[in-house]
């Protein structure tokens, strides 16, 4: 174990030392290329060391990096709110600048209760959820996750949230089709507000596309409409968590615009500083807002760093980029090349069991048997090895869960920046393509242990 006062997130593994990265790609110190397939962690939306996003810090930093939001408001501040609200759907005109995605989702589980105590009712208190969901590592945010591996070593800390079970077309749990399934996995959600009770719910969470937890797990055409009305029937506040799919990672600026529903309240981070700066925030609608505005006019919550001009101006910086070069619109023709051509690559290798998502998040879901979407056994620790190997190839991919129970199985994130061109998407299939066929010629399978060769 290399010497280190850094607390890694595996202790003993090695970690390169990056030097510095340039649009799609990164580079070591030892001068190694890696093609970043994954924008980090679905993070890089626009890609390494951009300049306008440089010289938008360096200015900002020049004049006032922090202020108190208790003391102050700054230009960087208010534009940004006023940017977002514009590009935004519906009447979400509020924003409330948090430091992560956890902190984001934490604040909109904040004012979905607060929203109900402002009006009266003092009983709207738990928020729902989805199995094979993620919204953060904060116990507020933990408590909404439904996701089995980051929840257990805080059991007794945490609140039951999640509820019901995700649109897993491809593992339905009730073994139905699309479209012949009636939705029933939305509808159970107004099964288990009857066994609470509707006037024990303040919200329910969902994130539009289901990212680490899931693999990209993406619901069919009429799926949150469903949602939406059970929640509007049941005086339940519908919150988005589009921490991730968010500023135009799958082809619009919010990923509920492809369902055509509205939030009462989206969480945001990710690509809203695209790397460049830690910021995320809670955009409420107008409607979630005005009872806060005729009563007490204070959203209870806050960090110090909330606000702060220096992320805010890098965040405008990166919005504005994407704006003006019109990044979002062409989001949707590399989403449709890089879906052809993994495709390709599931007819090739029968360990592909299935390709999903939307715009530029694409799951990939590995299985032993295709014919029976059998996963592999969890000791073959299949994902671990392919990153691994994929990083020894100079491409960086992102694991994510699968599997009915969100723990046995196998899946991965390709998410690379919005910026990418067709050429890097060559060879970003190329490079994916020679990590599986390196895969295969090092390991084989047998007595479902894993063997390497050589």
């Amino acid at each position: 174990m290399v010497q280190t006062n850094l607390i890694k997130p595996i202790l003993d593994s090695h970690y390169p030392v990056i030097d510095y990265g340039k649009g799609v790609y990164l580079y070591d110190k030892d001068g190694k290329e890696y093609l970043d397939a994954s924008s980090g962690a679905i993070t890089a939306n626009i890609g390494h060391g951009v300049k306008e996003i440089i010289d938008a810090m360096h200015e900002q930093a020049k004049r006032v990096s922090f202020v108190y939001r208790s003391q102050f408001t700054s230009d960087a501040a208010e534009k940004l709110a006023k940017k977002i609200a514009d590009l935004t759907i519906g009447d979400l005109n509020w924003c409330f600048f948090v430091n992560s995605g956890s902190e984001a989702t934490e604040t909109a589980m904040k004012i979905a209760i607060q929203y109900w105590q402002e009006k009266g009712i003092y009983t709207k208190s738990k928020v729902l959820s989805r199995w094979m969901s993620y919204h953060g590592i904060t116990l507020g945010a933990l408590s909404m996750s439904g996701h089995i591996g980051r929840r257990a070593r805080f059991i007794p800390l945490l609140e039951d949230f999640p509820v019901i079970h995700p649109p897993y077309c491809y593992r339905c749990p009730y073994n139905r089709e699309v479209p012949n399934c009636d939705y029933v996995c939305a509808h159970e959600l107004d099964t288990v507000i009857k066994r609470i009770g509707a006037e024990q719910i303040a919200a329910f969470i969902a994130e539009p596309v289901i990212g680490a937890a899931g693999g990209a797990i993406t619901p069919p055409k009429d799926y949150y409409k469903v949602i939406k009305e059970i929640c509007e029937r049941n005086q339940i506040l519908f919150i988005a968590d589009e921490v991730m799919t968010g500023f135009g990672r799958t082809g619009t600026m919010l990923a509920c615009e492809h369902w055509e529903i509205e939030p009462d309240i989206v969480a945001l981070g990710k690509g809203m500083g695209a790397g460049y700066a830690s910021i995320a925030a809670a955009l409420v609608s107008e409607k979630v807002m005005e009872p806060i505005l005729s009563g007490s006019k204070i959203v209870m919550s806050g960090h110090t760093l909330s606000a702060n001009p220096q992320s805010c101006a890098v965040s405008l910086a990166v919005v504005e980029y994407l704006d003006k070069n019109k990044i979002i619109t062409e989001v949707q023709e590399k989403s449709t090349y890089l879906f052809q051509h993994l495709s390709k690559l599931q007819e090739k290798f029968p360990m592909i069991g299935d390709i999903r998502g939307k715009g530029l998040m694409v799951g990939i879901e590995f299985v032993e048997n295709k014919a029976n979407k059998t996963p592999f056994p969890r000791t073959l620790l299949f994902t671990q090895k392919l990153i691994q190997l994929a990083q020894e190839n100079g491409l960086i991919i992102y694991p994510a869960g699968a599997g009915i129970d969100g723990v046995n199985g196998d899946a991965i994130l390709i998410a690379p920046p919005l910026t990418i061109t067709f050429e890097e998407l060559d060879e970003l299939i190329t490079r994916f393509e020679r990590t599986l066929e390196l895969f295969i010629s090092k390991y084989f399978f047998e007595n479902n242990e894993v063997t390497e060769i050589g």
